[in-house]
């Protein structure tokens, strides 16, 4: 005997675009250190937690004494993805990598790799974490390096 059930499993949404304004004021210092070729973590006067991306206020001990440090130094990617299926804000982009990244601050990074054959990004490839500049204005990205 062969069970069809009379309804659907599954429904189909219709199509639904957000669109956010989110204010960036508290992290200025972030925002205008990519433009300057400069990318900040943000940490706590109080417990010195370090966090990326930079927060306003310190989710550990919740204190709003936050500082941007320069985070220098490379990194070494511990995961990563090849996104051949793009979501459709990212449609005009080419396929990309993504890569999880500890730094040698201690912090760990999500960011995109470019300029890098998909053969090359993988586990334990090391990265520099860098501004850029992209059409949708100041952002990071990993290189690779050595």
């Amino acid at each position: 005997m062969t069970l069809r059930p009379s309804v659907s499993l599954s429904l189909r949404s219709r199509p639904i675009s957000f669109t956010f304004e989110i204010p960036t004021a508290k992290l200025r210092q972030f925002w205008e250190g990519l433009e300057n070729g400069k990318v900040y973590a943000s940490r706590c006067r109080k417990c010195a937690n370090l966090t990326f991306p930079p927060t306003a206020d310190c989710s550990l001990c919740l204190s709003a004494e936050m500082e941007m440090v320069d985070v220098k130094g490379d990194g070494e990617i511990e995961t990563f993805t090849h996104i051949l299926i793009r979501p459709a804000s990212f449609q005009n982009h080419p396929p990309y990598a993504v890569a999880i990244a500890k730094m040698n601050s201690g912090i760990k990074v999500l960011a995109w790799v470019i300029d890098a054959k998909p053969s090359e990004v993988r586990v334990g490839a090391k990265v520099r974490l860098m501004a850029v500049k992209s059409p949708d204005g100041p952002s990071y990205a990993f290189t690779l390096v050595g």
